[in-house]
């Protein structure tokens, strides 16, 4: 699914995923390597007409596990221990975009939103086919989890028994989900 419709679907998870993923400017991208070992690499995110776009260095190694293997997750960065400010995962399948004239106009559109133009000939352009969502937070004075699910359309909370467990789901409304 492209980022335009999924934000058509999901109004307030994809603004909160803008927030997550898009404001920082920087992810982390999971994928798989040659001999099935996952990598985590940082990536910059951009939209561009409609759609969710990963750039990576020419000839990096990240770049080859998703010309193998397009499997991606998405993650927003991670800053404190205590989870209260959530963990954004998206996951897909990225496509290599080729065709120059769309190259050029991403290389443009960085360059006007970012300061800095990448070549359109030496920088490897993946656009971002959307599965699933998710988003977890931690309340750290209750031990509370949050979690919403697209497109499951699930929202629940998992109460903390413990400092390091969790009751089971029970439904909330986070009021992410709303088209």
């Amino acid at each position: 699914m492209r980022w335009a419709d999924f934000e058509a679907a999901a109004r307030g998870l994809a603004a909160l995923g803008r927030k997550k993923l898009l404001a920082p400017g920087v992810v982390l991208v999971g994928t798989i390597r040659r001999d099935g070992a996952p990598r985590i690499s940082p990536v910059e995110p951009f939209v561009l007409d409609g759609e969710l776009w990963l750039s990576m260095l020419w000839g990096s190694h990240k770049a080859a596990d998703l010309a193998r293997d397009p499997r991606v997750l998405v993650h927003s960065i991670v800053s404190s221990r205590d989870g209260g400010d959530g963990e954004y995962k998206l996951r897909g399948r990225c496509h290599a975009e080729e065709d120059r004239g769309v190259r050029e106009r991403y290389a443009d559109a960085v360059s006007a939103a970012l300061g800095w133009r990448p070549d359109p000939d030496r920088v490897h352009l993946f656009r971002v086919d959307i599965d699933s969502v998710s988003y977890l937070r931690y309340d750290d004075a209750t031990g509370d989890q949050f979690t919403v699910l697209w497109p499951q359309g699930r929202e629940y909370v998992r109460r903390g028994t413990g400092a390091t467990s969790l009751g089971p789901p029970e439904p909330a409304d986070l009021g992410l989900l709303d088209p």
